[in-house]
Formats: C-alpha cells, sequence, structure tokens
C-alpha cells in the first residue's frame, strides 16, 4: 500500500497556473490578490485537499499563524454574529483563531497578553468593556493588539463605531415621532461603575434631550448587570414599577429590547401605539420581533476585516503609530417606533 502524498504550494501553483508565491499570498492575506485568481488558487486547494502547514511557517517566521479573539460575553447575539465574522476575515488570511470569554474580568485580559508574550499566539483582538479595569491600562510591554468597542487606548490600535452619535440619532427619532418622557435601558445611574458602551450611547440621548429642551428624569434609566434578554425584561420591569410615565424605551442593544418588549406586553403596554422602542446593534432576530424592532445597524463586515487587517498590520510592523477606524452605522426604521406614542401612564 502506497502512502498518499500530501499536497504542496507548487501542486496548487501548478493546477492554479500561477506561483508558488501567489499561493503563499492567497494562504496568508500578506498581499492583495486579484479576485479571479484567488478563486483559481482557492479552487486548486480544494481540488487537492490542501491544507497550509502554519506550524512549519511559524518555525521560519517565529510566528503560529494563530491569533486570539477574546469578548466579554459571547452569549449575546451580537457577539455570535461579529464572531462569525472575525473568523472569517482571519481564515481569508490564512489564520487561524482561538476565542476565549473575559466575562468583563480583566485578570482573562492578563492571561491572554501573557500567552502572546510567550508567542502561543501572534497577537489579539480584545473588547474591554472598561478602560478603568483593563489589563491594556497595566501592562509595560504590550504584545501585537487591536481594541474593538468603545473603550480606547492610545498606545493600541483601535476599531470602533460612533456610539454616542448612534445613540443621537435614535432619541431624535423617537422624538421626531412625538415621545417626549424617553426611558433608557442600559443606562447605569452608578456612573463610576458604567460601562463605556453605557457612558458613550447615554451621552448621545442626553445630548438630543438638551437639543430639545427636554431635562431628563433619573428615574427612566435602569440598567440589568446581564445585557440579555432576560437582563432587559428584568430592567423594564424595574422601570414599570417606579410609577413613572413613559413614551418611548431606548435599549442600549437589540437583546435588551426584546426582553422590554416582552414585559411591555406582559403588562398591556402596547408597542408602538403605548410606547415607541428601539434597539441597538441590529442582530438577525430583530427583524422579526412583534413588532420589528428599529435599531442601529453596524457593519460587522468592516468591523470585522478592519480589526483583522490592523492585527496582521500591528503583527508585521510592531513599531508603526497606532491606527484609529472609526467603522460606520445607520438608522433602521421598523414598525416598533412607527406610531405616534399615547404614552404609558400608570
Amino acid at each position: 500500500m502506497v502512502a498518499s502524498t500530501r499536497a504542496t504550494m507548487r501542486d496548487v501553483a501548478a493546477l492554479a497556473g500561477v506561483s508558488a508565491k501567489t499561493v503563499s499570498n492567497v494562504v496568508t492575506g500578506a498581499v492583495p490578490v486579484k479576485e479571479d485568481t484567488r478563486e483559481r488558487v482557492e479552487a486548486a486547494m480544494a481540488t487537492l485537499d490542501f491544507v497550509p502547514n502554519l506550524s512549519a511557517r511559524g518555525l521560519r517566521n517565529g510566528r503560529t499563524g494563530m491569533i486570539a479573539v477574546a469578548l466579554p460575553h459571547l452569549a449575546t447575539s451580537f457577539s455570535a454574529e461579529l464572531l462569525h465574522r472575525i473568523v472569517d476575515s482571519a481564515h481569508t488570511r490564512g489564520l487561524a483563531v482561538q476565542i476565549e470569554e473575559t466575562a468583563a474580568q480583566p485578570v482573562r485580559e492578563r492571561e491572554l497578553i501573557s500567552r502572546a508574550r510567550a508567542h502561543l499566539v501572534d497577537g489579539l483582538i480584545l473588547n474591554p468593556i472598561r478602560l478603568e479595569d483593563s489589563a491594556i491600562t497595566r501592562a509595560d510591554r504590550l504584545p501585537p493588539v487591536v481594541l474593538i468597542g468603545e473603550v480606547e487606548q492610545p498606545q493600541t490600535d483601535h476599531v470602533g463605531i460612533d456610539s454616542t452619535g448612534a445613540a443621537a440619532e435614535l432619541a431624535r427619532h423617537v422624538l421626531k415621532a412625538g415621545a417626549k418622557r424617553i426611558a433608557v435601558v442600559g443606562a447605569d445611574d452608578r456612573h463610576e461603575l458604567a460601562t463605556a458602551t453605557s457612558r458613550s450611547r447615554m451621552q448621545g440621548v442626553l445630548f438630543a434631550l438638551q437639543e430639545a429642551g427636554i431635562v431628563p428624569d433619573p428615574s427612566l434609566a435602569v440598567n440589568h448587570a446581564d445585557w440579555t434578554v432576560s437582563g432587559g425584561a428584568a430592567a423594564t420591569e424595574q422601570l414599570i414599577s417606579r410609577g413613572r410615565g413613559f413614551d418611548a424605551v431606548i435599549c442600549f442593544t437589540d437583546s435588551l429590547a426584546a426582553g422590554a418588549l416582552h414585559a411591555l406586553r406582559r403588562h398591556g403596554i402596547r408597542v408602538p401605539d403605548d410606547v415607541l422602542v428601539t434597539g441597538f446593534d441590529n442582530i438577525e432576530l430583530s427583524q422579526f420581533l412583534a413588532p420589528a424592532l428599529t435599531t442601529v445597524d453596524l457593519d460587522r463586515v468592516a468591523i470585522a476585516d478592519a480589526a483583522v487587517g490592523l492585527l496582521v498590520d500591528r503583527i508585521a510592523h510592531r513599531a508603526g503609530k497606532p491606527r484609529a477606524i472609526t467603522t460606520p452605522h445607520h438608522l433602521i426604521v421598523r414598525e416598533s417606533t412607527s406610531a405616534h406614542p399615547a404614552g404609558y401612564h400608570p
């Protein structure tokens, strides 16, 4: 019995009619390759069942071909959708991805930084929830790191969105629809403990209220430790129990908004006839809720490609000046804000 021979880059190059260097560029993503050429190379790789030898490549260039991605809570729909895009972007560059959950614990960030320093991974994509707690601020020698989200740190590359501007757009939208008493789910009144996301989005809501000449009512701001569907329901129950009237609820994630819709329905509060509801993130579920949810769409493909691209550049060029990329967003208006609200009056 003759053992099968593992296909090489030269075999792929011969079948695709390109050079071995072009095959390498397709595998690593280090150099852009024309779309038709990339498709021929990928087809040849599939035909030959070619698997890049990342470990051998690592021995030559001191790299593992592995990056790590750590998000605070992997159980949320937004995290799952974003990870899907990051993994896809990394794989097109020939990189494997180690996925971690920090659970908002800086010690886990420190462990990941240590792994990168020990060259167990080539670099990190991190999503801290608060700069004050993040291990990034306490590290005197950082490996290649890209931050995503609202936390910014001048010594690292960063990919984010204009959360403040996006939240202001949501608030202006419900104000234009006739709302005057706007509740916020996800706004932590203990400001010193609030997350960067909560702070930036609340700032946007306050900007819009100030523009409209409306004094915010602190009793209409509620939060829950978990930004999940159940957390949104619990926060909205707390809001209703305070006995204050409101005619709109801005939720800082779509998962929170799904929970809010459940709690409002449970109390016979109609959306949008009595109260308008918005989310944030445009997860897949948002368009299938009843009513479909008005929200802010974040370009996950752009976030993922920017983060992985910055990290690949940082791994190759350690001394360059840190860069920041702000990815686009846009407001998606659906049925949950389609009426002039009569308001909830306890």
